[in-house]
């Protein structure tokens, strides 16, 4: 344990990593079960984990522009999304004998406990997994801003930004831009500045003068995790300058 780089993380994961794409269903069976494995990994390393998860498999503010639906309602509703994910991974952890606790920023009390600082640091910090569903409770905000949040408040060492098809942070979206440049290290200012496609403004603005890094990576192999939190200099390392 000494040896690790990091010990104490939230994990963020968007809703598309565990869709079934295939099928067009919200969840993928394989998926779940490789993030379930791959948290009892972390843990039974000693690591301390959070996750925060995305609702992009479920609902996406695009829907609700083309439906009609009010922006507010279409946040509210994206908010359940993480809460319905979360509740599926926190089975998964069940099942793995993995230790885990379900919070919501929204009161959902048949499902999740209502999210309170003091229980869920003191449940991180026992080495219980929290699961940090419902953003940050209100609308017009976004995953981003709730994981940077919630990462301060764990006091958390990094945020582990696994991402689909691309392996770091990019001057431009390398997918469409042939002439995008890898950013192997930045800063949460130099971010800002160059209005770099990592976070939003208000995550960075909160996370700019903190000591938690943000770690971009590839997670076409889940085991880029593991690789990062012993040290491997996978991905983008984003710190405070």
């Amino acid at each position: 344990m000494n040896d690790l780089k990091y010990k104490k993380i939230i994990l963020k994961i968007s809703g598309e990593a565990i869709e079934d794409e295939s099928s067009r269903l919200i969840l993928d069976a394989k998926k779940l079960n490789d993030i379930g494995q791959l948290t009892k990994k972390l843990v039974d390393m000693g690591i301390k984990v959070g996750i925060v998860c995305g609702a992009g498999n479920i609902f996406r503010g695009r829907i609700a522009d083309e439906a009609g639906i009010n922006s507010i309602d279409g946040d509210y509703m994206g908010m359940l999304g993480t809460v319905i994910n979360l509740k599926a991974i926190s089975s998964i952890l069940d099942k793995y004998n993995v230790k885990n606790l379900l919070v919501s920023a929204l009161a959902v009390d048949n499902i999740a406990k209502k999210f309170e600082i003091n229980e869920a640091k003191k449940a991180y910090d026992d080495g219980v997994v929290v699961l940090l569903a419902g953003g940050l409770g209100r609308p017009k905000i976004t995953t981003d801003t709730a994981v940077a949040k919630r990462a301060r408040e764990l006091e958390a060492e990094a945020i582990l930004a696994g991402k689909n098809g691309v392996d770091g942070v990019y001057t431009s979206d390398p997918n469409k831009d042939k002439n995008a440049k890898f950013i192997k290290n930045t800063n949460y200012n130099e971010v800002l500045k160059l209005g770099l496609k990592v976070m939003d403004q208000e995550a960075i603005e909160i996370l700019k003068d903190s000591d938690v890094e943000t770690r971009v990576f590839s997670m076409a192999d889940l085991n880029n995790f593991i690789k990062v939190v012993q040290g491997d200099d996978l991905g983008t390392t984003i710190t405070k300058e």
